[in-house]
């Protein structure tokens, strides 16, 4: 037997360290996942940091399994588990038939794993990169109640409505970024196109030129001279940003933001809400604990913003505090929509009403989509006509000034 030292993840999330004797990594490994324990590095305490081994990307291939595969791949295992196909026989042939490599090599995963002896979800948990918090959860509920089948139809169902969500997130943000880009596009061709050939026929006068007009003009050499300087930091500027939100600070930072900006902050709001409402029905249905329905909820929310709020939310339940009472403390809620939840606790019925909470948000959304264009359109009219404005002044005042000197 041999000592090693690992690290890893519980059902929670919360980091675990230890020392354990095993035989080899893989039995670790293999103990760990049993207990619920990911783990993401096993150490050979004799060795040293040299036997190392990563065991959260091990495994893990280059692509993206797409929410649409996800999706056909719940449908596919509820219709053979319906059927009363055996579950190895049923993820092998659904391996076999998976165009997508990281999917078909992540279910050759569950497939090997199953085959030792783990659960259906203990298996999954072994490819995160894949399966998240969520669909374990459900798939664990599932196997516990005899009703997998079933997980696998609500899974499906959720994913669906998950998609929806992101293509209205798409349809918000849409448009703004399309005007912006040909704004963007419109200054540059200005500065480096327009101006230099009105600055070239000026130049031919040695005239007194006004100030809009000197203006534009420096404002052009600007772009020209260091044109390639500004698209260096602009791209500098931009992967700094990436690896910043990356981080658990800067991805929470960015989160807030998302939902105080102005004009869209309110859309990304109700969305993320309508998932918190939509995910937790569906977890609470299947007979999840609330406190443990609020951590996957946390997880999925798609922000750390509003998963923090939710955290709070679980952590005043455990001191005692109703559902309603904690998330009237959150301040997330309208209260209209504490109504329903404080009428869900009292009559049992928490996750249907929690369904018209999501339901709530998301025709809300599409109100505020329909509304967007109307909204922005005031903006960028008055944008442009500012842009119009100042290259108006710039170009046409000397030319008034070059015509009243001619004709003098």
């Amino acid at each position: 037997m041999t000592s090693f030292v690992f690290k890893g993840r519980d059902k929670q999330g919360s980091l675990v360290t230890g020392e354990r004797e095993a035989v080899s990594e893989n039995d670790l490994a293999g103990i760990l996942i049993a207990e619920g324990i990911v783990p993401t590095n096993i150490e050979d305490k004799s060795a040293g940091s040299a036997q190392s081994i990563d065991w959260q990307n091990l495994f893990k291939s280059k692509g993206k399994v797409t929410l649409d595969e996800l999706i056909i791949f719940c449908r596919q295992m509820y219709s053979l588990m319906k059927a009363g196909v055996p579950l190895i026989q049923a993820m092998r042939g659904l391996a076999t038939s998976s165009r997508n490599k990281l999917l078909q090599q992540a279910l050759t995963d569950v497939i090997h794993n199953l085959e030792g002896g783990l659960s259906l979800a203990a298996s999954l948990q072994t490819r995160e990169d894949v399966f998240d918090n969520l669909f374990m959860s459900m798939v664990h509920v599932g196997e516990n109640t005899g009703q997998l089948d079933t997980a696998f139809k609500q899974l499906a169902d959720y994913l669906e409505m998950e998609r929806e969500t992101r293509k209205r997130i798409k349809q918000a943000t849409r448009y703004p970024m399309m005007v912006l880009i040909a704004i963007s596009i419109a200054i540059v061709l200005i500065n480096v196109l327009v101006i230099p050939a009105f600055a070239a026929f000026f130049a031919k006068f040695d005239a007194e030129l006004p100030w809009q007009t000197r203006l534009l003009m420096a404002t052009s050499d600007f772009f020209i001279q260091y044109g390639w300087f500004m698209l260096i930091a602009l791209g500098l500027a931009a992967y700094g940003f990436m690896r910043y939100i990356d981080t658990e600070k800067g991805r929470f930072q960015w989160d807030r933001f998302k939902l105080k900006a102005p004009i869209i902050g309110g859309i990304f709001e109700r969305i993320a809400l309508g998932r918190f409402s939509r995910t937790f029905s569906m977890t609470y249905r299947t007979g999840v604990p609330i406190l443990q329905a609020l951590i996957v909820v946390a997880r999925a929310a798609g922000n750390s913003y509003i998963a923090k709020f939710v955290n709070d939310m679980r952590g005043q339940i455990e001191r005692g505090e109703t559902l309603t009472r904690a998330a009237a403390n959150s301040g997330m809620f309208t209260p209209l929509v504490l109504q329903m939840l404080a009428v869900g606790e009292e009559t049992g019925a928490l996750d249907s009403l929690m369904d018209q909470v999501a339901d709530f948000y998301e025709e809300e959304v599409d109100y505020d989509l329909k509304q967007l264009s109307d909204a922005i359109e005031p903006i960028l009219i008055v944008v442009m006509g500012v842009m119009v404005l100042i290259v108006a002044l710039g170009v046409f005042l000397p030319m008034w000034d070059l015509a009243s000197a001619m004709k003098h």
